[in-house]
């Protein structure tokens, strides 16, 4: 069964809220609980400095979004679930793909260019008060994407322009040094990509109009109570169209309970009693989750030691991809360069291969040699020499992370353990 890198992850800058849980952290719990799906979860602290400059702020979104994603569902067992700046390939692949990022195309950006209408406005320089930081922001989110090669991205609608930018410099990175990356897609829900907060614009902790998803039963109903609602009487008909009410109520419910509060919009229902109804259905939902983090924010030691065990499952990965995009772009051994043909032809010849074939049923497979001919990979049979040809590409880009996506297609041969096979792989990248 081939399977799906998904990767998602939340920026550490405050307290988790509504609209983090269904646009984010609810989706992505759902994701990782699929047969197919091999899941990436982060908390972006390296992010959070962008915007926030109170460490212990830093240190307690860390500690509050670990607890959220751990007591919506998510298994750690199950998924790789880290801590950003626990990985120390990405900044460095942030850099390598600086060297690749045109300023035009971050020039774009809507943080920067929002940041430079705001200061054009005022009449100050356009960039008075922009860092580097927020003007680099899109090649270090394009790092975590493309550090683990994620095929699927679930993010909100103001996002699609930063996954749209990774797979720029993904592409430009492989024009330049071959093919390294995948190239990512973006994942909705359309309806809850962007969740209205309190006041109906987009509930952000920019506008401090968020309800934290874990409330006490009490500050959620007084929340939920303050939701701004237009002047219709009970018994007037009322819209649902920009109801703020009525879209967060909507991201929770099901298809019927939806169409119910619809009718009982059409019918006049007194503002109390819908934000009442609402309540409850929220709470219905988040009450067994809130049990579940109030005990492990109880627990931050816990909570470390599942991240480091998450951090080197991710290392586990990103430390051998480091290895062949450095030699990729030319950092490499002077010990083992090249001094000629000769050279070359030793070393090609002292290199496993891949050895691709037509079978006597007119399929197309492949195999992987070892320098002296014995046999450590096999594949299946392929439709055509394309579909082999990509899942050699595949093998060779990843290493042995990709195998689990050709089970059943790929197998190791008798006798040959799987840490030959990666090694092999990994002498075949180095020499790419």
């Amino acid at each position: 069964m081939s399977t799906t890198r998904f990767l998602t992850g939340i920026t550490t800058s405050g307290t988790p809220h509504l609209g983090n849980y269904v646009g984010s952290i609810r989706p992505s719990v759902r994701a990782s609980q699929r047969a197919d799906v091999e899941s990436f979860y982060f908390l972006a602290d390296y992010h959070a400095l962008i915007k926030v400059g109170e460490p212990a702020r830093v240190q307690r979104s860390t500690l509050e979004i670990a607890a959220s994603w751990l007591a919506a569902g998510l298994d750690p067992e199950r998924v790789t679930f880290y801590r950003q700046s626990d990985i120390p390939e990405i900044p460095e692949l942030t850099w390598f793909l600086t060297c690749v990022t045109g300023k035009g195309l971050l020039n774009r950006a809507h943080a920067y260019k929002a940041a430079v209408d705001k200061n054009t406005a005022a009449g100050v320089d356009i960039d008075s008060d922009v860092t580097a930081g927020l003007f680099m922001y899109p090649v270090l989110m394009g790092a975590d994407i493309l550090m683990f090669n994620a095929h699927k991205v679930p993010v909100g609608r103001d996002q699609v322009q930063h996954l749209e930018m990774a797979r720029d410099m993904a592409s430009s990175f492989n024009h330049r040094y071959g093919a390294h990356f995948t190239l990512p897609e973006v994942v909705i829900e359309e309806s809850v990509a962007t969740l209205p907060g309190t006041d109906g614009r987009k509930m952000s902790k920019s506008y401090d109009n968020t309800i934290p998803l874990f409330s006490s039963r009490a500050e959620l109903k007084k929340l939920i109570a303050g939701i701004v609602t237009d002047s219709r009487l009970p018994g007037e008909a009322k819209e649902v169209e920009g109801s703020a009410l009525f879209q967060i109520f909507q991201a929770f419910a099901g298809e019927d309970e939806t169409v119910a509060l619809r009718k009982a919009y059409a019918d006049g229902i007194a503002w109390g009693d819908a934000k009442a109804l609402v309540f409850e259905r929220l709470d219905a939902e988040i009450t067994p989750m809130r049990e579940r983090y109030e005990a492990l924010i109880a627990d931050p030691a816990k909570i470390e030691a599942i991240l480091l065990r998450g951090a080197a499952k991710a290392r586990a990965i990103a430390t051998p991809f480091m290895a062949g995009v450095r030699h990729a772009v030319g950092l490499r051994n002077l010990g083992s360069a090249d001094t000629g043909k000769k050279a070359k032809a030793d070393a090609k010849a002292a290199l496993p291969s891949f050895k691709q074939y037509r079978e006597k049923d007119g399929r197309f497979a492949f195999k992987l040699v070892d320098p002296k001919g014995r046999l450590l990979l096999q594949s299946q049979g392929f439709a055509s020499p394309k579909d082999a040809g990509a899942a050699i590409a595949r093998l060779q880009q990843v290493g042995a992370t990709a195998l689990p996506a050709f089970e059943g297609q790929v197998a190791a041969a008798d006798g040959v353990s799987p840490d030959e096979i990666a090694a092999a792989l990994q002498q075949l990248a180095d020499a790419a």
